[in-house]
C-alpha cells in the first residue's frame, strides 16, 4: 500500500511537471533558442580567433622567407670574400629562421584543418538556430490564433473583453472622430469665409486692385515683354 501511494505521488508530480512543461512551452523554446544563440556566437569568436591565429603564422611564415633569402644572399658574399665567421653566423641564422618557417608552415596546416572544422560546424549550427527561429515564429502565431478562438469560444469572464464589445468600441470611437472632424472642418470653411484675406482674393480676381497671388497669364506676359525688350 505505501509503494502505490508513493508511485501515485510520483505519478502527479510527473504529471504536474509535464503540465508545467506544457503550458510554458514557448518560455521554455524562448531560453533554449536564447542559449543556442549564445552557443553560436561563442563558435564564431573560436572561429576568427583561429583566422586570427593562421594570419599570424603565414605572416611569421612569410617574414622568415624573406630574411632567410636576403642572409642567403649575403652569406654567399661573406664567403665569396673569405670571410668565414661572418658566413658561419649567417648560416646559424638561416638555420633558425627555417625551424621557424618550418614551424610556422605546420601551425599553419593545422590551422587550416581547424578554421575548415569550425566554419562546418559553425554553418551547420547557424542553420538549425534560423529552423528553430521560424519555428518558434510560426508556433507563437499558432498559439495566438488559439487563444483567439479559445476567447471566441469560451465565456468571456467579468475582466475580458470579446471581440464583440470591442468592435461596439471602436465604432463609436469613429463616430465621435468623424463627429468632431465635421465640426472642425465646418469651423475652417466659416474661418475661410469671413476673413480678410478672403475678400481681398474676390476683388482682386474681379480685377479691383492688384492680384494677391501669381497666375500663368502673369508669368507669360513678363516673359512675353522680356521677350520684345531684347535686342534683335
Amino acid at each position: 500500500m505505501f509503494k502505490t501511494i508513493i508511485t501515485l505521488v510520483r505519478g502527479s508530480a510527473e504529471r504536474a511537471a509535464e503540465r508545467l512543461a506544457d503550458d510554458n512551452a514557448l518560455l521554455v523554446l524562448d531560453q533554449q533558442i536564447r542559449d543556442a544563440a549564445r552557443s553560436v556566437e561563442q563558435a564564431r569568436r573560436a572561429l576568427a580567433l583561429a583566422m586570427a591565429g593562421d594570419a599570424q603564422e603565414q605572416q611569421r611564415h612569410n617574414s622568415a622567407c624573406t630574411e632567410i633569402t636576403d642572409l642567403e644572399a649575403r652569406i654567399v658574399a661573406a664567403i665569396a670574400g673569405g670571410n668565414e665567421v661572418l658566413a658561419q653566423e649567417g648560416a646559424e641564422a638561416v638555420a633558425a629562421l627555417e625551424n621557424e618557417r618550418d614551424a610556422s608552415a605546420a601551425a599553419h596546416s593545422l590551422f587550416a584543418s581547424e578554421i575548415e572544422r569550425l566554419r562546418h560546424h559553425l554553418r551547420q549550427s547557424e542553420e538549425r538556430l534560423s529552423a528553430l527561429d521560424r519555428g518558434r515564429r510560426i508556433a507563437r502565431a499558432s498559439e495566438a490564433v488559439r487563444d483567439l478562438r479559445k476567447g471566441r469560444i469560451e465565456t468571456a469572464g467579468p475582466c475580458r473583453s470579446t471581440l464583440g464589445e470591442a468592435e461596439q468600441t471602436l465604432a463609436r470611437l469613429r463616430q465621435q472622430q468623424q463627429q468632431a472632424q465635421a465640426a472642425a472642418d465646418a469651423l475652417d470653411t466659416l474661418d475661410v469665409a469671413t476673413s480678410p484675406r478672403t475678400a481681398a482674393e474676390k476683388l482682386a480676381a474681379r480685377g479691383f486692385g492688384p492680384r494677391l497671388k501669381a497666375s500663368a497669364e502673369d508669368v507669360l506676359a513678363r516673359l512675353r515683354a522680356r521677350t520684345s525688350a531684347q535686342p534683335a
